[in-house]
């Protein structure tokens, strides 16, 4: 076999494997290694293969923003601020009909701009947001829907790890890309808001029983003054260290990551949410996830450096080349392609497989690689939605642990808000100052 037809050969392989249901990670490591053992017929050759990309890709000092920014989400988790957000979007929107839903969107927002994480996001307000709506009668599919929904919000809205994973790949600046992804992650808030505000007032039998939207909402509770700056105090403290921090260039991403971390712990200690106990899962909790991304980026790395020896990349951009494809069909095709790999595997696994790949046949287009990334993380959150994989709603649904509603109902109530985040990637597409426009700005300013 020639080195192009191995590369050929491990790409079918790759989804083939996948498909069948080997975990991503070996996956793209046995393949690797394999690939440039029959390439080289050196054993030794793939073995260094592995051990440079294992020492090579993780021992940048950026990837070290992955686990506190983990560790950071899980102890805003413990500190219960995911609680507080949403007890502050609702003082404000109980009145309007869909509000809890509304409520829900908006802190999930919220929620975004401290963690980074869409897992801790589907796992906090699932167990908050859920149990309130259907309280008050809604139904289960929208409630569950619009958490799911929401949650993506947190791979957008930065901080973002997504939006770090690709800062790496692409070499681009992650203060941009942070910056770049503030406009879409509104727009799709208030995309995600008007759905609800549509489905409540023409469709309302599919939001909640008839008596939700009569009951007069004057007689709820709702938070004083006082409690509303208090639970907002350590929500506004944590972006402004993580956020304002980054964008002000007193430090790193990675030391931002760390900044917030030791922040979300002061607070968690202040409200006596943290034990010894809870504080060991929290940290095993952060080296499992860390590890689990970790172990996708190797295995990625790998797989990249065996399609670079195969020649497989260069090829591929060549023979686009000779098709002499204008760059919007090129998009529409690595669009369909993302959002097909997003029914069978993880966000972290797409991204490392397709963006890499694309980067080269989209190169001689000139092309903006910051709101390039925004197009790819939104295109790639829809994965999160759509079976069968769709781990937003197996987080959901394991969360909840409820008979009565199935994972067929998460994915139902999931499908108008997976639509929306389409309609809103088109307008990306077709309208890039919505990402660029805080960009150009700040790079004015610079």
């Amino acid at each position: 076999m020639t080195s192009l037809e191995i590369g050929v050969a491990s790409v079918v392989a790759m989804l083939i494997l996948i498909y069948i249901g080997m975990y991503v990670p070996i996956v793209l490591a046995l393949i690797s290694f394999v690939g440039v053992w029959i390439a080289k017929d050196n054993i030794n050759i793939a073995v260094s293969l592995l051990w440079l990309a294992s020492a090579k890709t993780v021992g940048n000092f950026l990837f070290g923003v992955i686990p506190l920014f983990v560790l950071m989400g899980l102890l805003v988790s413990a500190a219960g601020m995911g609680k507080d957000t949403y007890d502050i979007a609702h003082s404000f929107l109980y009145r309007v009909r869909g509000g809890l839903g509304m409520a829900t969107v908006v802190a999930n927002a919220i929620f975004a701009a401290i963690t980074g994480v869409s897992i801790a996001s589907a796992t906090v307000f699932s167990r908050i947001s859920v149990p309130e709506m259907l309280r008050y009668g809604y139904k289960g599919r929208f409630a569950v829907g619009t958490v799911a929904g929401s949650s993506v919000l947190g791979m957008l809205i930065p901080p973002s790890i997504l939006l770090i994973i690709y800062a790496l790949i692409a070499e681009e600046s992650v203060g941009d890309l942070f910056i770049a992804g503030v406009g879409p992650g509104l727009l799709l808030t208030a995309a995600y808001c008007a759905l609800i505000a549509i489905m409540a007032y023409g469709f309302p039998n599919s939001v909640a029983v008839p008596e939700t939207f009569t009951d007069d909402p004057q007689d709820e509770e709702h938070l004083s003054g006082r409690e509303l700056l208090a639970k907002a105090f350590p929500i506004v403290i944590l972006i402004l260290v993580v956020l304002g921090g980054i964008y002000a260039g007193l430090y790193t991403p990675t030391e931002a990551g760390a900044a917030g971390a030791f922040v979300a712990l002061l607070f968690a200690l202040a409200r006596r949410a943290l034990t010894w106990r809870r504080l060991w899962d929290i940290l095993v909790e952060t080296g499992h996830i860390s590890a689990t991304l970790l172990f996708l980026i190797i295995s990625a790395s790998m797989y990249s450096r065996m399609l670079g020896i195969t020649g497989l990349p260069t090829q591929l951009g060549n023979w686009i080349g000779t098709l002499d494809a204008s760059f919007g069909l090129l998009l529409f095709m690595y669009v369909v392609i993302v959002l097909v790999l997003g029914t069978i595997i993880d966000s972290v696994s797409i991204m490392l497989i397709t963006v890499p790949l694309f980067l080269v046949v989209l190169a001689p287009f000139d092309i903006d690689l910051v709101w390039f990334g925004i197009v790819t993380i939104i295109a790639v959150e829809i994965g999160l939605l759509t079976p069968p994989l769709g781990l937003a709603v197996y987080v959901i649904k394991s969360s909840l642990d409820r008979d009565d509603i199935s994972l067929a109902d998460i994915f139902i109530g999931a499908a108008p808000y997976a639509l929306t985040m389409l309609i809103v990637l088109i307008l990306i597409i077709l309208f890039p100052d919505i990402s660029l426009f805080l960009v150009e700005l700040r790079r004015s300013l610079i």
